[in-house]
């Protein structure tokens, strides 16, 4: 029962029991019966119309937590001819206005902040308490290559098929709090990865930060390697050319000399001049990455190019004891590409493959020694995959960040020109490419070609 209700039920029977007094004087003094009996009314009509003004406040803060409770802010309470009461609605009313224009603002900033997490080109993800995925945009579902990621760890997410083996998500997963990485992945793109924390009702909660920043590396890095080399390559060959000038005016004067005198001049002459001009072709092999022309796009036929890499090293592995063959040829359509550059490319990637399997047979190694070729084409995608396979498995103590790095090689007396030619052919084409270690062991070079 309210209060209301007790305290008219309270007045109900105090009047009550005053009127059944009252009737102790109906025989004797009828008139003071009806005087008792119209101020019990006048008394009774007064309690109510008190009670209703005392009680009133309470009926407008029950009205005021029944729009709190419903969540309607828009809603205001009407005023009262009571002065009193008014003052109390018109704080109401403020508190109402206040709650409501909060709302709108939160609303506001939350409908942002959700564009703005959409249209990011940077991951982000958000987690819960128990740091399982609350919030994921879509960058971040196009990165990771999983829509359904919430209410899920990213450990659970690597136990899961579709995250089983992926290695930015395990990178995740051992990133701590405060903490910011570079991650190279097998195919050469590199990510920015920073793992920070906010306050939510007090508590603190994770947030995972992923920005792609290869194209912004490789630039940077190409600006870099192309200043260097330009510089060395016009020091380099002003000193070679200067040099053999010298060189050759040197021997004019052999002819002055004593016979076995002149030989040994002419023999030390020679020998420097071959070494000079070996300097200049290795300076040349520098200046051909940075002075690469672009692409000139012209229907070719990729399968047939790749015929001819394979008679051209057959015999050459013949010969060491490497099977170098194709394991699946797709009929492709013809491919939009430059020749000479690709051939080029492709002619770096196999040669690398097969001085790896030359190494690990030399080495004394009895196992199977190949370098595969495997062609595909999905129509569905558009896409064809070419897959150079070699049993060498020389990578597993390489870091993959640098695999693509400027001048990294892991052959002894490498410049590490080769890889980074590949690279810069294939991104001008717009292929992109996975250099890695297989779940067979073998080394994987796969180049992705859409059409």
């Amino acid at each position: 029962m309210s209060l209301r209700w007790r305290l008219l039920t309270y007045l109900l029977v105090i009047h009550a029991v005053f009127l059944i007094l009252g009737f102790s004087y109906y025989m004797n003094q009828p008139l003071l019966l009806v005087a008792i009996e119209a101020g019990l009314l006048i008394s009774l009509s007064l309690g109510i119309w008190l009670l209703n003004k005392v009680l009133q406040p309470m009926d407008f803060a029950r009205q005021f937590h029944d729009l709190l409770q419903d969540e309607h802010y828009a809603t205001r309470i009407k005023p009262d001819s009571n002065a009193e009461i008014n003052s109390l609605v018109a704080l109401f009313n403020r508190m109402l206005e206040a709650l409501y224009q909060e709302r709108l603002q939160l609303g506001e900033q939350r409908g942002f902040l959700d564009r703005l997490l959409e249209a990011t080109p940077t991951a982000v993800m958000v987690f819960d308490f128990d740091d399982k995925i609350s919030l994921m945009n879509a960058s971040a579902q196009d990165l990771l290559g999983i829509c359904d990621a919430q209410a899920h760890s990213l450990q659970q997410l690597l136990e899961t098929e579709e995250g089983k083996g992926h290695a930015l998500i395990a990178r995740l997963n051992e990133l701590a709090s405060g903490d910011s990485t570079v991650f190279a992945d097998s195919s050469g793109r590199r990510y920015r990865c920073q793992r920070s924390q906010f306050l939510d009702r007090g508590f603190r909660r994770d947030f995972v930060l992923v920005d792609e920043i290869t194209t912004e590396l490789a630039n940077s890095e190409k600006a870099t390697y192309e200043k260097l080399i330009r510089v060395l390559a016009h020091e380099v060959n002003n000193t070679v050319a200067a040099t053999g000038s010298v060189l050759e005016s040197l021997l004019y004067y052999s002819g002055q000399l004593r016979r076995e005198d002149s030989e040994d001049f002419c023999t030390a002459i020679m020998a420097v001049k071959k070494r000079n001009g070996n300097l200049g072709e290795f300076i040349e092999r520098f200046t051909r990455v940075v002075k690469m022309p672009e692409p000139e796009l012209k229907p070719h036929d990729l399968a047939a190019m790749l015929d001819g890499i394979v008679h051209l090293y057959r015999q050459q592995c013949h010969e060491l004891g490497i099977e170098f063959s194709w394991t699946e040829r797709a009929a492709i359509p013809a491919l939009m590409f430059d020749a000479h550059l690709l051939e080029q490319a492709l002619l770096n990637i196999v040669k690398n493959a097969i001085e790896a399997v030359e190494t690990v047979v030399r080495s004394g190694h009895r196992g199977p020694a190949y370098v595969h070729l495997a062609l595909q084409c999905d129509a569905d995608s558009r896409s064809i995959k070419l897959s150079i396979l070699d049993s060498a498995g020389l990578l597993a103590d390489v870091p993959q960040g640098q695999l693509f790095s400027p001048f990294f090689t892991t052959k002894r007396g490498g410049q590490g020109i080769g890889l980074m030619f590949v690279r810069e052919v294939l991104n001008r084409h717009g292929y992109s490419h996975k250099l890695m270690l297989n779940d067979s062991g073998e080394t994987s070079f796969e180049i992705m070609i859409g059409y």
